[in-house]
């Protein structure tokens, strides 16, 4: 029996499926920007019609408005769609680690695992690579749920990838200034998991995400600029008292 050579290349409506998608994903495509079927095509060497079978399937989805002759809008992430996002993974995140703490040997080997996640995070920012950032944030967010061993949870957790990249290059900022924050926020998380304390992890989960994505509609107060709310010494009422802090 032969086998291919090679692995065949994806249809062509599939190739702009994807190549507008992680436009959108990473913020290169902005909300309420025009795309047009015939910049898309320009950009692929490809015709127009595999990117309209790509246009109608993203509008599908709900990435996209289609405008007969004029385009396509990219929509804005829905009223409440953040919300509903942050509270998702606050659960799914919460609990897994909840089941992690109970063994050591599974703690130990969490923690080390995002203590690499967060160092590629932290190069990622130091070269201005935000799109690497994104991808190692939102692994760092799946591992802590992967480590509960439920996958049902992970599964789920997988279909919110893909929103929560979005909202993070939106969070981020166009030039990452926030970005550092945020490693900061992870590396508190990490700590709270490395002295086995769900409680405080699940408070600083709830401050970073919070700052991180929803600050915007609801501001908070206090603390330094720049600065995750998740992390010790920022407003997390989690902090020092109960794990000594992020080291």
């Amino acid at each position: 029996m032969q086998y291919p050579l090679h692995t065949p290349a994806p249809p062509a409506a599939e190739v702009a499926y994807r190549h507008v998608k992680d436009a959108l994903i990473s913020g290169r495509l902005p909300a309420g920007e025009m795309v047009s079927e015939g910049d898309v095509a320009a950009d692929l060497a490809m015709s127009r019609t595999p990117v309209r079978e790509a246009f109608l399937r993203l509008s599908t989805e709900g990435w996209l408005r289609l405008f007969p002759k004029r385009g396509a809008l990219v929509v804005p992430v829905a009223p409440g769609e953040a919300e509903a996002v942050v509270e998702a993974r606050l659960l799914l995140e919460s609990h897994a680690v909840a089941v992690v703490v109970r063994s050591a040997a599974s703690r130990d080997a969490l923690a080390a695992e995002l203590r690499g996640l967060v160092a590629r995070q932290r190069d990622a920012v130091t070269a201005g690579d935000l799109e690497a950032y994104a991808e190692h944030d939102a692994a760092f967010h799946l591992a802590v749920v992967a480590a509960g061993g439920n996958d049902l949870l992970t599964g789920f957790s997988v279909t919110l990838g893909e929103r929560q990249r979005r909202m993070v290059a939106l969070s981020v900022g166009a030039a990452g200034e926030r970005a550092p924050g945020f490693v900061e926020g992870h590396e508190a998380l990490v700590a709270a998991i490395e002295a086995g304390d769900a409680p405080a992890f699940r408070e600083r989960l709830r401050a970073h995400l919070h700052g991180a994505h929803l600050a915007s509609a609801h501001p908070r107060t206090g603390g330094a600029v720049g600065r995750d709310p998740g992390a010790p010494g920022a407003g997390d009422p989690a902090g020092p008292q109960r794990d000594g802090g992020a080291r």
